[in-house]
């Protein structure tokens, strides 16, 4: 149980203490948003939104992280004024109306940002993969996925995102059998397309939800997730089923950007976030149970301001590897070895 002084509670008590910090705090424990969206779920003023937030995060309730020209803030998981918040809110009424409304508008706020995603997908479904190269040459990345994944043996892949099926077409020499997972049927389509055209027959793609995914746990020995978590709200939750897909020993295999400042990609290409770092892959790898391995940056070559980098992180699942089979004998597949 989290002990605190008493002058230190009543602190505490008094950040919380009050109705919009409270709705506040319930909001932000569940995924991280901006100020626009916390004023649109409340119906109160930006001054007033950010004057709350000021509060929170002078308590140490509450994590700041910029992005940009936006501000993303969230619960904090770790330190004890967290603890604290969390155990706070756990007694509030499932059923109070206040608290209802806002998960209601919350729920709004998230449905937007999916559809307005889910257009851009179906709209683009066959340019795809010239969208998606960001100044960064598809040739370089592929190269430097092929090598970051080697030659260790892959019985089963998972591609979450896998749009036009590019990553599937990219392994299939390494796999025994492989699943692309997309939200788009639109995606799916081309990516059926593609797959037939490269004979890949030992892959099958279907429609899911990248957060709750329709597949049995620890089924895959590699996952890959190539760029798709900057389009999401809450990108760790994809880190998170990610890592529930993997076997002990396991790899995980994030393409994506690196920090950035190009606004006009949240309008033009329905970017949510603005890449991310590598301290803040390490930490959401980190609570999903892996621990990242290496990483390598790849350079576009532009001009200073309008060049992009591409980051590839490689992670493991650190638990033993299986190397014995149900019946005993030894599995042909070294999962995990190092």
């Amino acid at each position: 149980m989290v002990k605190f002084g008493l002058d230190d509670l009543v602190d505490l008590l008094k950040a919380v203490g009050e109705p919009t910090r409270l709705r506040l705090l319930a909001l932000l424990e569940q995924g991280d948003l901006t100020v626009s969206d916390l004023t649109e779920i409340l119906g109160q003023s930006q001054p007033r939104i950010s004057r709350h937030l000021k509060l929170l995060g002078e308590a140490d309730l509450i994590d700041r992280y910029q992005e940009g020209a936006w501000a993303y803030f969230g619960l904090k998981r770790e330190g004890r004024p967290a603890t604290l918040a969390r155990t706070l809110l756990k007694t509030a009424s499932e059923n109070d109306p206040v608290l209802l409304r806002d998960s209601d508008r919350l729920a709004s706020v998230k449905r937007v940002r999916a559809e307005r995603a889910q257009a851009y997908f179906s709209r683009n479904a066959a340019e795809w993969d010239a969208l998606r190269r960001l100044h960064v040459s598809d040739a370089d990345i592929d190269a430097a996925i092929v090598a970051l994944v080697g030659d260790e043996p892959v019985e089963a892949l998972l591609d979450l995102g896998t749009g036009t099926g590019r990553i599937l077409e990219l392994l299939q020499p390494l796999y025994q059998r492989a699943v692309g997972i997309d939200a788009s049927r639109d995606m799916l389509a081309v990516a059926r397309a593609n797959l037939d055209q490269a004979r890949v027959a030992k892959a099958s793609v279907r429609h899911g939800d990248i957060l709750n995914l329709p597949l049995d746990a620890q089924d895959f020995d590699l996952v890959t997730i190539h760029q798709v978590l900057h389009f999401l709200d809450q990108p760790e939750l994809a880190i998170a089923e990610a890592a529930r897909m993997l076997r002990p020993g396991g790899r995980l295999v994030i393409v994506d950007l690196a920090p950035h400042t190009l606004e006009h990609l949240r309008d033009e290409h329905a970017h949510v976030r603005l890449g991310f770092s590598n301290q803040a892959m390490a930490d959401w790898l980190k609570r999903a149970g892996l621990k990242m391995e290496k990483s390598v940056d790849l350079h576009s070559g532009k001009q200073a301001g309008q060049d992009l980098t591409v980051t590839i992180w490689l992670a493991r699942d650190e638990r033993a590897a299986d190397r014995t089979g149900q019946d005993g004998q030894p599995s042909s597949l070294l999962v995990g070895s190092r």
